[in-house]
């Protein structure tokens, strides 16, 4: 166990530790058919079997390709949708059914910083009344003492107080986004799912909402799951990192393992796609150009799914899949779906046919 009550990556947490567990989540959605004659029975397979772990005051990092089902399975753990299969246990307690009448009470313990400081905000609505909402909805605070205390958050946060009556528009995206951490800091929730919380800002506006989200979760020991693209920022605020692709985790581990010696060719993949800042660096690295497209979340592929792009593919990985442990020797906390994983040190080469150092679109 770490200072930080985070599990080791040679021991297991126990369930006092453990504020979020996944198990069997499944979500799928209807197909809508383009026929007035025939019903469409297809569903796209957003979300297809994770088992997942989340512990009090860690920072788990949630990375992949666009579609790969990160928004989704953050919204089905926070109850925002409902779970085609599967189970979620928030805090010791099985939220999996519960109504939202029941989830109300839940909704102070977990909130959610979205993705766009513009289209989450309603520009027709004060500031103070935005970040006041939670307390008007769980009867809270009234009145003066409601603005007071949306004052005190706003100050939190790195905003004036005194500017409580302005409107979304007059404020920069950074500031926006500060708008958007108060509202979902306001109850001092237990889990708060940063939903690609900075990649619509300038880089420079991202470090501060960054050091300010970190700020933040050692003053109120804040659990936080961390959705984003850029790999560099996940490894940067990260405890542990979980990798995504097409609906399942193909690896999950402590965030230097991910990052040092990744398994799963998935992850090196799009380790390998990370911009160098030092351009002579980067003409010395090996660069893994995936080949084909990612195939149709509708009809996902057999065995493993990313058997069909895999530099490693062997005929088993299209007939088996693989299960989430884990593999050459590393400890119980690094886990990887992989029949045939990357050893420390080997480099792996782009598919048959393809020339590293074009371009990638790993990320």
């Amino acid at each position: 166990m770490t200072e930080s009550g985070i599990p080791s990556a040679s021991g297991a947490a126990s369930d006092g530790d453990v504020l979020v567990r996944v198990e069997g989540l499944k979500k799928f959605f209807p197909v809508q058919s383009t026929s007035a004659f025939r019903r469409s029975h297809e569903q796209v397979h957003a979300v297809d079997g994770v088992d997942l772990e989340v512990f009090r005051g860690e920072t788990l990092g949630v990375v992949g390709e666009t579609g790969c089902g990160k928004s989704t399975l953050a919204r089905c753990i926070a109850r925002l949708l409902d779970l085609s299969e599967g189970q979620v246990d928030f805090d010791g307690r099985d939220i999996t059914n519960l109504s939202a009448r029941q989830m109300r009470p839940l909704r102070r313990e977990m909130q959610i910083i979205f993705q766009d400081p513009y289209g989450s905000l309603n520009p027709r609505r004060r500031v103070g009344s935005i970040i006041g909402d939670p307390f008007a909805l769980h009867g809270i605070a009234d009145g003066a003492d409601r603005k007071k205390r949306v004052q005190e958050v706003m100050e939190l946060v790195g905003l004036k107080p005194e500017h409580f009556n302005r409107f979304p528009a007059e404020f920069s995206g950074g500031q926006r986004q500060r708008i958007g951490v108060a509202r979902a800091l306001a109850l001092k929730p237990k889990l708060i799912i940063c939903d690609e919380p900075v990649s619509a800002l300038d880089v420079s506006i991202q470090a501060q909402i960054i050091n300010l989200l970190a700020d933040l979760q050692s003053e109120f020991n804040l659990t936080y799951i961390f959705i984003a693209h850029d790999l560099s920022v996940v490894r940067h605020v990260s405890d542990r990192v979980a990798v995504m692709y097409l609906g399942k985790i193909v690896e999950l581990a402590p965030v230097e393992d991910v990052y040092q010696a990744p398994r799963h060719p998935y992850s090196n993949a799009l380790l390998s796609a990370v911009p160098m800042p030092d351009p002579n660096q980067k003409v010395d690295s090996h660069q893994i150009i995936l080949s084909g497209d990612v195939p149709s979340p509708i009809s996902p592929p057999s065995g493993c799914r990313f058997h069909p792009r895999c530099p490693k593919a062997q005929p088993k990985c299209s007939v088996d899949d693989p299960a989430l442990v884990p593999v050459l020797g590393d400890p119980p906390g690094h886990v990887t779906a992989c029949h045939f994983p990357v050893e420390t040190g080997e480099v792996m080469q782009s598919r048959p046919g393809v020339i590293a150092g074009e371009g990638a679109q790993a990320t």
